[in-house]
């Protein structure tokens, strides 16, 4: 037997992290709690709306992850004697992660508190005190249960302590790199996630009384529940719920790759380098024709729905630049990268009727710019393959898509295989002490 026949023989899809029904109802319960504001506002402050829509989700998703699901019983072990002083170590190993985030904070003006993220400083006036009060009671609680007590938090309050002979500089470094991704991309996605829950609970629904209507609020409340649940999945990286950071991507060029998609990198980047728009979408072409206007825009919206799919199946676990957990159910059972790829389809589509308007240079132009913001997502699926496929988990679940995934098939296309088969190999990836695997279920 060949060493392909062997493969295609042994090659099974892992079981997913998330179950899709607990995945599912996390976005249910955003659905609902979103409603009940819409005809019972609870709070008229905005942060606090939204605190309470977070909420609701997060107790949509842990609540059967708990109690059916029982995933506590991946990291946590039976009880074991408590350790005050470990505990008290952790303490200030968090305070010391928490200040360090505060730090950049206030060292860069973009977080200013009267600027672009006053809403997250309001939430934050609520949830710090609830935070301070209960981190104590769960690290202990947590502590008796680990496998390895003296993690990366303990190392890290060690090290603060200045008993620097206990903490690796490598574990240290993997868990503010994680707090970091934490810390950048919480602010960021609750801010959003804001400003489209006030959109949302003012919407004019007498707009709903044509297809383009229907398409634009669709639209908008699809990206609405993407950024509602990644809102949500953020600060919840507990080890009580199995959803902890496993390792954080440790290149400069995964790093460089996944940021410039984000504010402010993109604010400059996107208008910049990568405008490729001609201040035209689809709908100035299609208005005029109404069944083409339909069959378009429903063509994006699928996409779309793929996309925000895609956000869903990862339950609590969904974070850029850290392994949490793989997922191999929902859109992830046909695609190691589904939302990048229904993504970038959809931007062609809402883009590339500037070809009816532009003169053949123009619409090169456009189309080589476009081109390259979709390397730039490459670049970021296969930097988050060479991440994830530490994991063996992950190794297994791509050898099950390579054989058995939706477009299996362009592997055998010339060129095009070559650069779907490409890996790219960082030094940073061939130093296991940058990694805690130790912390890995």
């Amino acid at each position: 037997m060949t060493a392909a026949m062997t493969a295609a023989v042994t090659a099974q899809c892992p079981r997913s992290a998330t179950h899709p029904l607990v995945a599912w109802s996390g976005a249910v319960c955003l659905l609902l709690a979103v409603t009940l504001l819409n005809f019972f506002p609870l709070d008229h402050n905005l942060s606090h709306q939204a605190l309470i829509v977070v909420a609701a989700t997060a107790l949509g998703v842990f609540v059967p992850d708990l109690l059916w699901q029982k995933v506590h019983r991946r990291t946590l072990v039976a009880a074991g004697a408590g350790d005050w002083p470990r505990s008290l170590t952790k303490l200030v190993g968090l305070l010391g992660s928490v200040g360090f985030i505060a730090l950049l904070y206030w060292l860069f003006p973009e977080y200013s508190a009267q600027g672009f993220y006053s809403h997250y400083w309001e939430a934050l006036k609520v949830v710090l005190p609830l935070w301070g009060l209960l981190s104590l009671p769960y690290i202990y609680w947590v502590d008796q249960r680990l496998r390895e007590p003296r993690d990366a938090l303990w190392q890290l309050g060690r090290l603060l302590l200045l008993r620097p002979q206990d903490a690796s500089g490598g574990v240290i470094g993997q868990h503010l790199l994680g707090w970091l991704v934490k810390g950048y991309y919480l602010p960021l996605m609750f801010t959003y996630f804001c400003t489209n829950l006030d959109q949302l609970l003012h919407y004019d629904l007498n707009r709903l009384s044509s297809f383009q209507g229907y398409y634009d609020w669709a639209y908008f409340t699809l990206y609405f529940i993407d950024v509602g649940l990644v809102s949500m999945t953020y600060p919840m990286s507990l080890k009580l719920t199995d959803t902890h950071i496993r390792s954080t991507e440790p290149t400069a060029f995964g790093w460089f790759a996944a940021l410039i998609c984000y504010e402010p990198f993109w604010s400059v980047i996107g208008t910049q380098y990568l405008s490729y728009g001609n201040g035209r979408e689809w709908g100035y072409w299609f208005g005029g024709t109404t069944w083409l206007y339909a069959f378009w825009g429903l063509m994006i919206l699928f996409l779309v729905v793929i996309y925000v799919w895609a956000t869903i199946a990862f339950g609590g676990r969904f974070s850029n630049l850290t392994h949490r957990g793989i997922i191999t159910n929902g859109p992830y059972r046909y695609s190691k990268h589904p939302a990048y790829l229904a993504k970038n389809l959809s931007w062609w589509l809402v883009s590339m009727p500037f070809m009816l308007g532009a003169s053949p240079f123009a619409t090169l132009r456009c189309c080589a710019l476009l081109l390259l913001l979709n390397g730039v997502y490459f670049l970021r699926a296969k930097t988050e393959e060479r991440h994830l496929g530490l994991d063996p988990v992950y190794r297994r679940y791509a050898e099950w898509i390579d054989q058995h995934g939706l477009l299996r098939g362009l592997a055998r296309v010339p060129l095009l295989g070559t650069l779907l088969r490409w890996r790219p190999t960082f030094k940073a990836y061939h130093s296991p002490a940058r990694f805690t695997p130790d912390a890995w279920p």
